[in-house]
């Protein structure tokens, strides 16, 4: 499965850590990956592949990593964001 990650919060030390350990964790490789900060918020956009066939349960893992680094973590599945974003 590719899914598509996007973290937005007010930028600090650990957010790339925190997320891409969390990843790792998850047996989830990165394929693609921007970052960027604008007026004192950090922005991380990320696509990532994994065999983990349980959506739902990853996309939670990574909502609580999320909550205890104080950002908003959105995960969506790659073919659904995708579709979502044609013209």
């Amino acid at each position: 499965m590719r899914a598509v990650v996007t973290v937005v919060g007010a930028d600090k030390i650990g957010i790339v850590a925190g997320v891409t350990a969390t990843l790792a964790e998850l047996e989830a490789n990165i394929i693609e990956i921007s970052q960027t900060l604008m007026s004192g918020a950090f922005t991380m956009m990320m696509v990532v592949e994994t065999q983990n066939s349980d959506f739902s349960a990853f996309q939670a893992e990574l909502s609580r990593k999320g909550e205890a680094l104080g950002v908003n973590i959105h995960v969506q599945n790659e073919a659904i964001f995708n579709a979502m974003h044609k013209l």
